[in-house]
């Protein structure tokens, strides 16, 4: 299922939109979504180690030395 939104853009965003949309014969909704989706799992990486940068400063977890890790793991090899 899809959903429909709305945004607004700048006027100078707007119409780079379009020229790209109109170079390429692709529409301006292929472009907003490519930019979204490839945008959006960056941004949720970054959520994330924020949220683990947090729980490491307060003390809710620890680290471990690489050496421990890849011992552990197997990965020696």
């Amino acid at each position: 299922m899809t959903r429909q939104t709305a945004i607004r853009l700048p006027d100078e965003t707007y119409e780079r939109l379009q020229a790209l949309a109109a170079r390429t014969g692709r529409t301006a909704t292929f472009y907003i979504r490519q930019a979204i989706e490839e945008h959006l799992e960056d941004l949720e990486d970054i959520y994330l180690a924020e949220g683990v940068l947090e729980r490491l400063q307060r003390g809710e977890i620890g680290t471990r030395p690489l050496k421990e890790v890849i011992d552990e793991l197997g990965l020696d090899d």
